[in-house]
């Protein structure tokens, strides 16, 4: 229902359309006591999506209100699956006691969470960073910005627009915002198809041209400026007390990092397997021995921008070898590491002034392990062979015993998550708050003592202390003593044997016990509130130390995966060169332990091997050749170890795959279709410093097209001197190496004992001389007619098929056509008899058949 409805409805109701007019585009969560309630078409599409039961309730004369709810204090499970789907959720609370209230109780949204807002700890991922995204296009650039608010991370970018998907994907923002006008492109719909679980958001033009005055010292890109006045825009619409504390926006440069587009990401599986698209058997998963959640997320930053910068690559070895070489303090470094709270995170809230008294108990948790880990720096400092990276580590540790001072000496061991309900403070940190928990903890002393004094003031040795609802506290005195009572006492009650008084002792006394509570809780409220503000001063320093803290464990989890799994340092240059001897797929390696492993040896160098052609069959190993030696590439370059016994590795630009066809065959594309899209994005963008990995290329068209389609692509990147892998069941694409002395063929080696193929995964020099793909049917359970049958079916096959000899070569070279050419042109038709010619056209036939 959209709008006030016109038949009379109930107050709560009125005031629930007001609320809710606010906020048209959300779900409401409108507090009633100790539930949310949703009503009317909030209520119709949330309660099947979250298996709730819809019920009705009266909103007004011949007006019902469908309706579910759930109990506030289960909130958060409800909240984060709309999220997850897409949807807004604001937040309406009650803001005043109902028992306080008069009339109906006073409502209004506290907070408004959208798919990529939020700062919530129970919403958010521990390992995962979750971005809001914003585009600015143009005709030919695009501006691009990425807002991670839980760890205060404001990002920018200009960028080609062909590259825009590319860097959109790396970051897998859970939202993006977008212009209205952009709602039927293909960016939309690629972007729809790459990335099903994010949420688009259309903004009318005006939300990126608002703020652009905010960001003219920032850049001069009109495209720049739009993507992040929409950040901004979207910041003050659904959370303006945060948009006042973010910060300035931090300029990247992709073109600073290894190129790696959306397949070769998933190819390679560096973040989520193939199989099910969890961590698991992911590169990630081999690599991630972090002790921290800040570190987890900053590796899975190493993953997925590795380096081109020689100097900082090394700069990171350097810190890995030491902590390879020097295992006790690494161990010592890893025991304070595990003690540390997601200090990142944590100093954020705390910069935004969102942390609550529990998190920022964390925080004093986590603060409590620094001396020790910058004392264990500090004695690394020694060391002849200590690293510049542990140096500016150590210097980026800030001194935080003052902050840790304050917090330890204010704070509960373990205060509640809300701000209100008191029981926050430790005795002693305010006297003010000491004197209303000690009214409030001792009332009934109180009233004793001061029952005793005005007993020995006035000499009446029946006067006592009462309560009842009614008066609330009175003097009593009984009726033979009335001549007694002073004459401050003001009569509150006659009874029959007594008369029942109030003094200005016991009146102030009251009001401070009947208020304590309510005055207490006011008032470490208060105090919490200042002393948020006073700590969030501090809160560059403890994010500063984060990032120091993130960075050293990495560095720890990388020198342990080098330890454990034998990689070595590999050596980085700006020469054009991928030298690996015995390199071992990181993943397979884990699952099939590493003495089963086969490793294999690689050399590529600049006017010698550029190209590699490896034949063989199906489950032979190529696959996993190519993908190790790019896997091997990503980890050299990011400054990590690698698993090999030596490598050498020239620094690369960009890394292609041309893996399977994956999800595109979903969405509508032939297999062929996929691969000719993929190809042509590598041949428009590889360039001397590019890898290439090229798995079946033209498998997904007839033989002779794919084998000439491959044969071409593979000749025009060797032309360009892009280092290529080509694995093929083309034997034909062999004879390139006799014609390039660059191409060098290789193949992965089998042996067959008694009918049966063994696979030795070892990658050769030298070609294949057959698929062994009966063989290889035999191994995955087809019946043994069949196998026999195909058999037979290959022999006839072979003996008809035309052989790829040397003058097809020259199909490719132009010799064979110039050859025909020249005799087509020696013959003078008006010289030739009916009988020649006919024996010539049969002859010319017969040559082109040989083709």
């Amino acid at each position: 229902m959209r709008g006030l409805p016109k038949t009379e409805i109930t107050p709560m109701f009125r005031q629930y359309f007001e609320i809710k007019g606010k906020h048209p585009d959300c779900i409401l969560f409108f507090r009633l006591g100790d539930f949310y309630e949703m009503f009317f078409e909030d209520a119709e599409t949330v309660s099947p999506i979250l298996g709730l039961v819809l019920t009705k309730r009266e909103a007004g004369k011949d007006l019902t209100a469908p309706m579910c709810g759930i109990p506030a204090d289960k909130s958060e499970t409800y909240i984060q699956r709309l999220l997850e789907l897409g949807f807004k959720v604001a937040i309406c609370e009650q803001v005043e006691d109902p028992a306080l209230a008069k009339g109906l109780v006073k409502r209004e949204v506290v907070r408004v969470y959208t798919p990529g807002l939020f700062v919530d700890f129970q919403f958010l991922k521990e390992k995962e960073k979750t971005y809001l995204a914003s585009l600015g296009l143009g005709t030919k650039k695009a501006g691009l910005a990425f807002l991670e608010l839980s760890c205060e991370e404001f990002l920018y970018t200009e960028l080609p627009i062909e590259k825009l998907l590319t860097e959109i994907l790396k970051r897998e923002p859970r939202e993006i915002l977008l212009d209205t006008a952009l709602k039927e492109t293909d960016l939309v719909k690629r972007v729809n198809q790459s990335l099903p679980q994010v949420h688009l958001t259309f903004l009318e033009k005006e939300a990126f041209r608002i703020y652009q005055k905010a960001y003219e010292g920032i850049s001069e890109s009109e495209e720049v400026k739009a993507a992040l006045s929409g950040i901004l825009y979207y910041l003050k619409l659904y959370q303006p007390s945060l948009a006042e504390r973010l910060g300035p926006p931090l300029f990247y440069f992709p073109e600073e990092f290894l190129y790696l587009d959306e397949n070769t990401k998933r190819n390679l599986e560096l973040l989520k397997n193939l199989w099910d698209g969890t961590e698991k058997y992911s590169l990630y998963w081999v690599l991630d021995r972090t002790k921290t959640p800040m570190g987890a997320r900053l590796l899975k930053e190493w993953i997925l921008y590795p380096l081109r910068e020689i100097t900082i690559i090394k700069k990171r070895q350097r810190g890995i070898e030491f902590f390879l070489e020097n295992r006790g303090l690494r161990e010592n470094l890893v025991q304070g590491l595990k003690s540390l709270a997601d200090l990142e995170r944590l100093g954020s809230r705390l910069s935004l002034r969102v942390i609550n008294p529990r998190e920022l108990a964390f925080l004093r948790d986590g603060l409590k392990v620094l001396p020790e880990l910058k004392n264990g720096l500090k004695h690394a400092l020694n060391f002849i062979d200590c690293p510049e990276i542990l140096r500016e580590i150590y210097e980026d540790l800030s001194d935080i015993e003052d902050i840790l001072g304050e917090l330890e000496g204010s704070l509960v061991e373990n205060p509640p998550l809300a701000l209100k309900e008191g029981g926050i403070f430790k005795k002693g940190y305010r006297a003010e708050i000491d004197e209303l928990k000690n009214l409030r903890e001792n009332s009934l002393l109180f009233l004793s003592q001061l029952e005793a004094e005005l007993k020995a003031k006035t000499g009446i040795p029946t006067l006592k202390i009462g309560y009842n609802r009614v008066f609330g506290y009175y003097v009593e005195v009984s009726k033979g003593y009335l001549r007694s009572v002073p004459s401050y006492f003001e009569r509150k009650q006659t009874l029959v044997n007594a008369e029942r008084f109030m003094v200005p002792e016991l009146k102030a006394l009251e009001e401070k016990i009947l208020s304590a509570e309510e005055r207490l809780k006011n008032l470490e409220y208060e105090f919490f509130l200042e002393l948020r503000e006073k700590m969030a001063k501090k809160a560059e320093e403890i994010k500063t130390s984060a990032k120091a803290l993130a960075l050293l464990d990495v560095l720890i989890a990388l020198a342990e995966v080098a330890e454990k799994y034998k990689y070595i340092c590999p050596e980085i240059t700006e020469e054009r060169v991928l030298d690996i001897e015995e390199g071992r797929h990181p993943v397979l390696e884990r699952l099939q332990g590493e003495e089963n492993f086969i490793p294999n040896s690689l050399e590529l160098k600049e006017g010698d091997t550029e190209v590699l052609i490896i034949t063989g069959p199906n489950m032979g190993g190529k696959s996993t050749f190519l993908r190790q030696t790019a896997q091997i590439v990503l980890l050299a370059q990011m400054g990590s170890f690698v698993p090999a016994k030596r490598a050498r590795v020239g620094l690369f630009d960009k890394i292609f795959t041309r893996i399977g066809a994956g999800d595109e065959l979903i969405r509508g594309k032939s297999t062929f279709m996929v691969e000719m899209s993929e190809c042509a994005q590598i041949l428009n963008n590889a360039t001397d410093r590019s890898l290439v990995l090229l798995d079946e290329v033209g498998r997904g068209t007839s033989t002779f097209d794919g084998m000439s389609l491959a044969w071409a692509i593979t000749e025009y990147l060797y032309k360009k001197r892009v280092f290529t892998l080509l694995a093929t069941h083309y034997f034909e694409l062999t004879e390139l190496a006799k014609v390039y002395p660059g191409i060098k063929n290789f193949h992965a080696e089998v042996r067959e004992w008694q009918d049966q193929v063994i696979f030795l995964y070892r990658i050769l020099p030298g070609s294949a001389d057959q698929s062994y793909g009966i063989e290889v049917a035999r191994l995955a359970g087809l019946p043994e007619m069949v196998l026999q049958r195909a058999k037979e079916i290959l022999k006839e096959a072979e003996g008809k098929r035309p052989r790829f000899k040397q003058k097809q070569l020259s199909l490719f070279s132009g010799d064979a056509k110039s050859g025909l050419f020249d005799k087509i042109k020696s013959i003078d038709p008006d010289k030739l008899s009916p009988k020649e010619a006919l024996e010539f056209l049969y002859q010319l036939k017969k040559e082109l058949d040989g083709f």
